[in-house]
């Protein structure tokens, strides 16, 4: 059987001349262009599923975070008479809890931590959001390898802060060590005027601590992972589906909260 072929034109010059294509030629083309196609299908399958891998693993990490964030709350508050008073977690506006931050962090060029801050919107707590810590110095050092950090934002102003890209404890908040026990009657004018109230536990031990110069900032590779939002979205309270719907990896947070601000 003769082989098939087509007619491709050349053109040379005024005249066209008709060269005919083999049959093999023709499979070879097109087969060339199912193999580039299927390609760019392969590497946009590749692609998403990198995607969908370092979006699990953003999850996985704030989930790990959330989970000691608290587990330390939990422990401040098992011991009411050196825990942070009741009623100060029913006015705070906001707070926020730092798991095992380093005790390297508060050096220039430390690695700090992360945590997870939660807003009251309407009277209830918000979505927690992943925020990172670093920088700054510890007015009371209590020492040890790694330091539980809680800050409590008593003011709209300080909670304005947090909706920025980052900002600096003391140099745009005033922050003064805040006080333990059942009930916050012995607290001082200093305590009373802060915007923030911070407190330190290490090694067990639990205080009130100075905090200055901690650079506060959100994790928002975590935060779009975990609601697909910033935590300017989270914090402001604009979206009610993120408040409705809280994520498994931080709804105990959120609960915790609940509990201990009743």
């Amino acid at each position: 059987m003769p082989e098939r072929t087509s007619k491709v034109p050349i053109r040379t010059g005024r005249a066209s001349i008709v060269r005919l294509e083999s049959l093999p030629e023709v499979i070879f083309k097109l087969n060339k262009h199912r193999f580039l196609a299927s390609l760019t299908i392969l590497l946009a399958l590749a692609v998403a599923a990198t995607a969908q891998n370092s979006n699990e693993k953003e999850v996985s990490a704030a989930a790990r975070t959330a989970r000691s964030a608290t587990k330390s709350l939990d422990e401040i508050m098992s011991i009411r008479e050196k825990s942070i008073p009741a009623d100060l977690l029913k006015k705070a506006k906001a707070v926020a809890v730092f798991p095992n931050v380093l005790k390297g962090a508060f050096i220039i060029g430390g690695q700090g931590g992360k945590g997870v801050i939660s807003q009251r919107i309407g009277g209830a707590w918000g979505p927690p959001a992943i925020f990172k810590l670093g920088g700054g110095s510890i007015g009371f050092q209590i020492g040890g390898s790694s330091t539980d950090i809680v800050l409590l934002f008593m003011t709209d102003d300080s909670l304005k802060n947090l909706l920025e890209d980052k900002f600096e404890i003391g140099a745009e908040a005033t922050a003064a060590a805040g006080p333990i026990g059942r009930t916050a009657r012995a607290t001082t004018d200093a305590q009373l005027q802060a915007a923030i109230l911070s407190y330190s536990r290490s090694k067990g031990l639990f205080a009130g601590i100075a905090l200055t110069g901690a650079v506060i900032s959100p994790d928002n590779h975590a935060n779009q992972a975990l609601y697909s939002l910033t935590a300017k979205d989270l914090l402001s309270g604009t979206n009610r589906t993120a408040t409705a719907i809280i994520p498994p990896a931080t709804k105990p947070f959120q609960q915790a909260l609940d509990n201990y601000s009743k």
